[in-house]
């Protein structure tokens, strides 16, 4: 199996909320559980540029570099768990993609986890 790293640009089966069917689609990998029981990645979809923008979507610098034929951003409101196995990469994004894309997760997280009563810090 290949091994995958936090920031790679993978092709991945990625499930749909609205309907009941996966795509295969680019994703980014935001972490990694590998070597152990489930082999296991949290990604965040990749999308067309041209798509309309959602709150919190991040613009990948490079679309070359991360294996990606057109513009596109970072969806980062749509994460999902994907069995490494079924992913193959395609790329990376760039070191100010990557900064701008935690940046918006630890602010979601710690958003989400003060409005839950938790204290949480990133």
């Amino acid at each position: 199996m290949p091994r995958f790293e936090r920031w790679d640009v993978v092709a991945v089966p990625f499930p749909y909320v609205e309907r009941p069917i996966q795509q295969r689609r680019p994703a980014l990998v935001v972490a990694a559980d590998l070597g152990g029981p489930h082999d296991l990645l949290w990604v965040l979809m990749i999308t067309a540029a041209a798509n309309p923008r959602w709150p919190d979507d991040v613009e990948i610098d490079n679309h070359d570099s991360a294996g990606l034929p057109i513009a596109s951003v970072v969806r980062t409101a749509k994460i999902a768990t994907i069995e490494a196995r079924a992913a193959s990469k395609l790329g990376e994004i760039q070191r100010r993609t990557m900064a701008q894309v935690a940046a918006v997760l630890r602010r979601r997280l710690v958003r989400t986890a003060k409005s839950q009563g938790q204290g949480v810090s990133f």
